[in-house]
């Protein structure tokens, strides 16, 4: 009789080891290592994958940085407009230092350069 306690905690130990095992099976299967293991073994799949990749990432950057450039050159008007004169001052410094930088650059050329 001493057997028949121990038999049945080892089959539950059993029974709960391939739940787990099942478990895991499930786990493993939706995250798609098989589909992944598959494309590394084909290179040229690979390249296509991670050239469209690379593609629709740069797609994105440019997007998003044009919709942050123009966000803020809005707010920037709006701030003119409302003529602070901490950032007025501040963006006709700017507005100032990049007129003279023009001007000296196109009227003073390098000798021997046109």
């Amino acid at each position: 009789m001493s057997d028949k306690p121990e038999m049945k905690s080892e089959r539950g130990l059993l029974e709960d080891i391939s739940a787990k095992l099942d478990g895991l099976a499930v786990a493993m299967e939706k995250t798609g290592i098989a589909e992944y293991v598959d494309m590394l073994h084909n290179p040229r799949r690979l390249m296509v994958v991670n050239f469209w990749a690379g593609m629709v990432r740069g797609f994105g950057m440019a997007i998003g940085f044009t919709l942050l450039t123009a966000l803020v050159i809005y707010l920037l008007q709006k701030l003119v407009v409302v003529n602070m004169p901490l950032i007025g001052d501040f963006i006709a410094d700017i507005i100032n230092i990049v007129r003279s930088q023009l001007y000296t650059d196109v009227f003073h050329l390098p000798q021997g350069k046109m």
